[in-house]
């Protein structure tokens, strides 16, 4: 990779150990599973702009392998994954897995094109997907995906009437901003990842935006937030906001159009024939 293609945007505050780990863990995967990693980045409460002090490194990668692989009647598997191991947890996906998602309205891996954290990437191929995703992803398909992840973290964590775990609150308040900034963009199905921009993009309650900035305060300075009672202004606002979404998303998802699955195939090809050759 050229380093006029190269992607790399890490803040300076971070970690040196962790990243250098990060890089040498990239690199060996690389060499050992030889495929080519068209973008690394970061996918956790890091890059969503609300980490603790523990926090662990989630790096998060898409791949491609070599062209033969793919002409296997024995395909290899669409997935990479590796131990937790010093903090870090480092998966990946491989190319074609990552577009049929995005063509079902898959919001992690837009997150991941998104993500304002990149370990390493090629530009091309960040765009290319990026571009993928603006066009083909379907819209209706990111909202359920937030709703049902929203709704589900609802239930695991915040049942009525009872203390809740601080710092859980992100779990179902993040899928409430992404889909309130859906429903106020209504052209769009590519959301921002990192929640603040979420919030300020999407005219949030006073109070609302209040809490969540000293709940992000707070979680920067401690490993536990404690527990206590659901605040009510975001009670409201995340019943608010899933209540909204499932009142404006049809019941059947849409039939995915030959023109997606066309284009799908066709950026695919292209990348294989483009990043395959150099995989040693």
């Amino acid at each position: 990779m050229s380093a006029a293609a190269r992607l790399r945007s890490v803040p300076a505050d971070f970690a040196r150990a962790p990243l250098a780990e990060v890089d040498t863990r990239l690199a060996g995967i690389e060499r050992e599973q030889r495929v080519a990693i068209g973008l690394a980045i970061e996918s956790g409460s890091r890059a969503w702009g609300f980490p603790s002090p523990d926090s662990d490194y989630d790096c998060r990668f898409l791949f491609v392998r070599p062209a033969e692989d793919y002409l296997s009647p024995w395909r290899k598997r669409d997935v990479i994954e590796t131990p937790l191991v010093d903090d870090i947890d480092l998966n990946g996906w491989e190319l074609g897995k990552a577009l049929k998602l995005l063509l079902k309205g898959n919001a992690v891996v837009i997150e991941w094109l998104m993500s304002p954290i990149v370990y390493d990437g090629d530009a091309r191929f960040r765009d290319d997907l990026t571009e993928f995703a603006y066009r083909w992803s379907s819209r209706d398909g990111v909202m359920r995906h937030y709703l049902h992840l929203g709704e589900r973290q609802r239930r695991t964590y915040f049942a009525d009437g009872k203390d809740v775990q601080l710092k859980k609150l992100f779990y179902a308040l993040r899928p409430a901003a992404a889909l309130r900034w859906l429903r106020l963009h209504t052209d769009r199905a590519v959301a921002p990842m990192h929640f603040m921009t979420l919030m300020e993009q999407s005219d949030p309650p006073a109070d609302v935006l209040a809490t969540a900035l000293e709940l992000i305060r707070l979680k920067a300075k401690t490993r536990e937030l404690g527990s206590g009672p659901l605040p009510p202004e975001i009670e409201a606002f995340v019943d608010r906001e899933f209540a909204e979404a499932r009142a404006i998303l049809p019941e059947q998802a849409q039939r995915l159009s030959p023109n997606a699955k066309a284009a799908a195939e066709e950026l695919f090809r292209a990348t294989v024939a483009r990043l395959g050759p150099a995989i040693g």
